[in-house]
């Protein structure tokens, strides 16, 4: 049996809501997948709005979700369901996730059920010969919850969606201290992956300020690629379906495909260092 290159894990976190980071989540997974990659994305949320702007019916996951595959009662094989995207698949997310805390709590791997859940399912796909995964994206809640530390620990690293809004500066120190946490006591590998402007108006003064602000306080960790406000991105999940499918075309669309090309440039550099 061949060797594969193990499958990328990247984690979608911002303990502050309303950032982009789902929105994120689904079209860099759409982009991915329309550029050859075998994407699974998982959803942590509660919420599940991954999985609803993904067009899974509530009913379908109503008989395996993510929450089981924390709590051990199915593999990740066993919940993962295709969606209208070639070549991308999802564990949706049922509101089951909010007792997962009172349910796994108590386990000593408390914090590594998702990574211990994608080790097995790495494994049985080498078995089974199966086109492998080759990115995973995480949708995390915006809290630092039990789900967001499991996301963290399974994580190689972490994309944070930023929106360009006052106290996105407050946000991200907030959740740089948490990688640090991580690093420290789950996950000494977990690294940065990149910061991805989200929700930017070049109409707005602020806007263009906090821009200029992240990328003096972080550099290269930014993404040269900024998201920008765009009705056709907000539109789309009321129908069930990223962007890149709804409206490819427009701005936000062409934003996200730029995303992923830029994501995959990264990607190649760190595995050549």
């Amino acid at each position: 049996m061949e060797n594969r290159p193990n499958p990328r894990v990247l984690v979608m976190a911002n303990q502050k809501g309303g950032v982009g980071k789902t929105t994120t989540a689904i079209n860099l997974g759409t982009a991915l997948a329309a550029i050859g990659e075998q994407v699974l994305l998982i959803d942590l949320d509660p919420q599940g709005n991954a999985s609803t702007g993904l067009g899974i019916d509530r009913k379908a996951r109503s008989t395996s979700s993510s929450y089981d595959a924390l709590v051990g009662e199915r593999t990740l094989a066993q919940v993962i369901m295709p969606t209208a995207v070639p070549r991308l698949f999802i564990a949706p997310s049922t509101m089951d996730l909010l007792g997962v805390e009172l349910e796994i709590s108590g386990h000593s791997d408390r914090s590594f059920k998702l990574k211990q859940a994608l080790r097995k399912l790495f494994d049985e796909e080498a078995v089974a010969g199966q086109a492998p995964i080759t990115y995973v994206l995480i949708d995390c809640p915006p809290s630092l919850n039990l789900l967001t530390l499991n996301g963290l620990a399974a994580a190689d690293a972490v994309v944070v969606p930023l929106q360009c809004e006052f106290f996105a500066l407050e946000g991200l120190s907030q959740l740089l201290t948490t990688v640090d946490q991580v690093r420290r006591s789950l996950n000494p590998s977990l690294a940065i992956h990149g910061i991805v402007l989200t929700m930017f108006d070049p109409r707005n003064n602020l806007a263009t300020q906090v821009v200029a602000d992240v990328r003096a306080f972080m550099g290269e960790k930014v993404y040269d690629t900024i998201i920008p406000r765009n009705v056709r991105v907000s539109e789309a999940p009321s129908y069930g379906k990223p962007v890149l499918l709804y409206d490819l075309k427009c701005t936000g669309s062409q934003a996200y495909l730029k995303l992923a090309s830029e994501v995959i440039k990264r990607e190649a550099r760190w595995r050549a260092a």
